[in-house]
């Protein structure tokens, strides 16, 4: 049996909303968009060059060893770093910027890992791009996941089947409070959806 993720909310406008986290009216947001839109003339298209665009050319903290720490959309765009969660809130915002419904996934791995999920000819496909450094995958794919990284469910990983309109509270949490510097995300990284206590 495939995985099916699963919305929880039946409202596609909730998956187009903005917030403080997926600003996605913000002008540089909106001026990323813009100039990726010209690359194809198909909403998969443009679902595509943002995904690529997240996922080549913004740089995952593990992999940089970066020291900073995004969690506004905008802020990771003008960084142009981030955790996965940091680089999933951005490609909501460019998917959403363009009238593309766009959510929140996560799967329990050695952490909480967060992905996305985009509504495309009639369903929703789940996208990672979390970045293909250091052994991780992640293709753009509307049919067939091709996520960064496979669960392995005898060492107690699994996959959340939801598709969240916002980011998961105890994931923004994290970021909101979380000291940037060397290593940061080497310890502490949230291991569920749970709030952290």
């Amino acid at each position: 049996m495939s995985f099916v993720p699963s919305p929880t909310s039946v409202r596609l406008s909730d998956y187009l909303a903005a917030d403080a986290v997926i600003d996605h009216g913000h002008p540089s947001i909106r001026d990323r968009a813009g100039a990726l839109r010209p690359l194809t003339d198909s909403p998969a298209g443009y679902a595509e060059a943002a995904f690529r665009f997240v996922r080549d050319e913004v740089d995952h903290v593990v992999d940089a060893a970066d020291p900073r720490v995004t969690w506004r959309a905008s802020d990771v765009l003008r960084e142009r770093v981030g955790i996965c969660y940091a680089k999933a809130h951005l490609l909501a915002a460019l998917l959403r910027a363009q009238g593309i419904p766009a959510g929140f996934c996560y799967q329990e791995l050695s952490a909480l890992h967060g992905l996305n999920a985009v509504y495309l000819h009639g369903k929703w496909s789940r996208l990672d791009a979390r970045g293909i450094r250091t052994g991780a995958g992640g293709e753009f794919s509307l049919d067939v996941e091709r996520l960064a990284w496979p669960v392995d469910p005898a060492r107690g990983e699994r996959d959340h089947p939801e598709i969240h309109p916002a980011p998961a509270p105890a994931v923004v949490d994290f970021l909101m409070t979380v000291a940037p510097g060397a290593g940061w995300y080497e310890t502490g990284l949230p291991a569920t959806l749970e709030p952290q206590v």
